[in-house]
């Protein structure tokens, strides 16, 4: 038996499965570290497994030709990584890097494909799933195009702090720098001002979270768009216990 703290089921999508799939399914999730900067999917790469991360986040990057990269979604416990899989593609063009270390499980992709093509509950739920999922990718990029790098920020603050249980994140400012694919300055200026503000604690790549409320206020519209999808698709975490 599993602990509690290793129980694939802190994952929403494991958790929502019907008992027969989740039986089915019990024997072949293998649980696995993710640490920082781990890298899941390469572009082009053949995709061999879907992973549903637990504790950990990981960032969905396109990378450009010069190497430079800017992040297009976050996955945490609410999801999985690797729908391309069963979006009729055997690869991806992103780069999916573990952007907050913790543990997860992972499924072959055939056991996945199997149960997918078996239609009903479980194909309709990876469908919705996806559905967020494009709508965050979608509105990560009119964010970028549109507003300014203090609201990016608190935007991929709050999207962070919904796919982890906790009000803490790990990360330096080079990272984020990297995820929203701007210059370093840009987020050590916008993130002095969340601490100047009491909306943050920043120190030595530990971001604490003092005011979250106030961070949504500062935000653009972006975040609630990408949250009222979630919400309206997906099951609760809190409903899947």
């Amino acid at each position: 038996m599993m602990s509690q703290e290793n129980d694939p089921r802190e994952n929403a999508l494991l958790a929502a499965l019907p008992e027969a799939v989740w039986e089915r399914w019990l024997p072949h999730l293998e649980q696995i570290p993710l640490p920082l900067g781990h890298v899941l999917y390469e572009p082009g790469k053949r995709m061999a497994h879907v992973y549903f991360p637990t504790t950990a986040i990981v960032s969905l990057l396109f990378v450009m030709e010069n190497g430079s990269s800017a992040e297009i979604a976050v996955v945490g416990f609410e999801g999985l990584v690797g729908i391309s899989l069963f979006m009729g593609g055997a690869s991806t063009p992103s780069r999916a890097v573990v952007q907050s270390a913790g543990h997860g499980y992972r499924l072959k992709a055939s056991v996945l494909m199997n149960e997918f093509n078996r239609g009903g509950t479980v194909l309709h739920l990876l469908l919705r799933y996806t559905q967020a999922l494009i709508t965050q990718m979608t509105q990560t990029a009119a964010c970028n195009r549109h507003h300014s790098l203090d609201q990016q920020l608190c935007r991929w603050l709050l999207l962070s702090l919904d796919r982890l249980r906790s009000n803490k994140l790990t990360m330096t400012q080079e990272l984020i720098a990297n995820m929203l694919g701007v210059r370093r300055e840009g987020v050590t200026e916008a993130a002095g001002a969340l601490q100047a503000a009491h909306l943050i604690s920043y120190q030595r790549g530990h971001i604490l979270v003092l005011d979250r409320d106030g961070l949504e206020q500062r935000s653009c519209e972006c975040y609630g768009v990408v949250k009222a999808e979630y919400d309206r698709l997906l099951p609760k975490p809190e409903a899947t216990k």
